[in-house]
Order: structure tokens, then sequence, then C-alpha cells
């Protein structure tokens, strides 16, 4: 199931009936944090990431027995939990009831801070390198700004890779002019968010406040910053209704 960003108010009422419905509960311990008002009276099994195999596993095995709810943060399908679950089950072929439940991924969370920068088509791209070979998510990240389209980045920035992010703003150039609109929003819906809206040219000067609590996004072709009185600013990709419309 889905925590969403990490408000529990965010939280769907199918993912809070089935932590209801729950004898176990595992994640991350960062996640089950947010849910602890709900966690009271249910075995709680906490652990770190990178552990995601082992977290995997041993849900499938309680899950025999019991009724398990795996959390994942955002949505598990979207960079989170679910496909390990399945690949587990897939390969060593057992018939296990299991229900995937969305939640509020980050960048529709992120989106939501910054205006409507996702209106239309978007690309979304992973910069860890960690499952992915550093030459294929150039590859992609090339393809996706050749579209023009709006690209949202996750897990931008960590301690172990800091220098991915400038190297995606830098294939970014190669497509894209400098007035390009960009919004960095870190902690979205958390305590300590932060919200900023800058261009590509400035986005570099930005770098070391973005972590792996951030979501990155670059306009595309149309994108554009709204100036809302002398401080505010608010992302906009037109959806199109301009060009039938007058209003």
């Amino acid at each position: 199931m889905g925590t969403g960003p990490g408000d529990i108010f965010l939280l769907t009422e199918q993912a809070q009936r089935a932590l209801a419905e729950s004898e176990y509960v595992i994640g991350n311990g960062t996640y089950l944090d947010s849910l602890e008002p709900l966690l009271a009276g249910k075995k709680v099994l906490r652990s770190a990431m990178g552990r995601e195999i082992d977290r995997a596993k041993k849900s499938i095995e309680l899950a025999r027995f019991h009724i398990v709810s795996l959390v994942s943060g955002g949505d598990p399908g979207i960079y989170g939990m679910a496909s390990i679950v399945l690949e587990i089950l897939e390969h060593q072929g057992m018939d296990i009831a299991f229900e995937i439940l969305p939640g509020i991924t980050a960048a529709q969370a992120a989106a939501s801070r910054l205006g409507s920068p996702l209106s239309g088509d978007f690309a979304v791209i992973s910069l860890s390198d960690l499952l992915t070979p550093w030459s294929v998510i150039e590859s992609r990240l090339d393809h996706a700004f050749m579209m023009g389209v709006p690209v949202v980045f996750y897990n931008p920035r960590s301690g172990g890779r800091p220098q991915n992010l400038s190297k995606a703003f830098d294939i970014a150039r190669k497509h894209l002019p400098d007035n390009i609109p960009v919004g960095i929003v870190r902690n979205a819906y958390r305590a300590n968010e932060e919200v900023l809206v800058t261009t590509l040219r400035e986005a570099g000067d930005n770098v070391e406040r973005v972590d792996m609590h951030s979501t990155v996004i670059i306009g595309g072709g149309e994108t554009r910053i709204w100036k809302r009185g002398s401080n505010e600013k608010a992302i906009i990709t037109p959806r199109g209704y301009h060009r039938k419309y007058t209003y």
C-alpha cells in the first residue's frame, strides 16, 4: 500500500481500512513514522533503506497465515515495493492473495506545490544508478528532453551520487533554453517543506539544497512561470485549451 507523500491526511481511505484490518505492518522506518497514529495494536516490523528484498520476502512469508500490509512511500507501483513482491511471487510460483493500494506519488505531490507543471504529457526518470546503469539513464534523459515535455526527476541526489543531478541538468541544457522553468520541492507535505521555482539557468546554483527527499521538475517547451505579486511564483504548463477556446 502507498503512504503518499507522508501527510496522514493524504492517505487514501482504502489504505486506512487495510491498515485497520492488518495484523502485521512492514516497512521502512521513515514511512512507518508517518503512520504512527494508525498502528496501535499492530505488530510492526521496521527496516532500513536497502533492505527491500528482505521486506518483500518477510511480507510474503507472513501473508501465508496473516493479514499483512507492506507499506511503500508514495505509490507502491511507482519506484516502490509492488514490483519486487510480484517478482518474488512469480519466481517462487506462489499463489498468495494480494492487493496493491495506490498512493499519491512524489510527482503529483511536488507538482501541486509548484502550480500545474504536469498538465499534459510528461516523463518521469529516476537519477539513481543503483539498479540502472548511468549510461542507460543518460540515454533516457536525452530522449525525454528531445520530446519537449516536462521531465520529473526522482531520487535526484544523494551522498553516494552527488554529481548525477548536475549531469542531468547538463543534458537538459543540450535540448532546452536557459529560461525553461525548474521546480524543486523538498519534503512535500511534510515538516520543513521547501519549494523553489527557478530556471534551468539558475538551477545548477541550487544543487546543494536537493537530496533524496526532493523532487525536481524541469518544464517542457510551453511551460512558463506565472509571477504572482512580488514574491510568489507558480509554474504552468498549458493543457492546450488556448488553442481552441477564448478565455
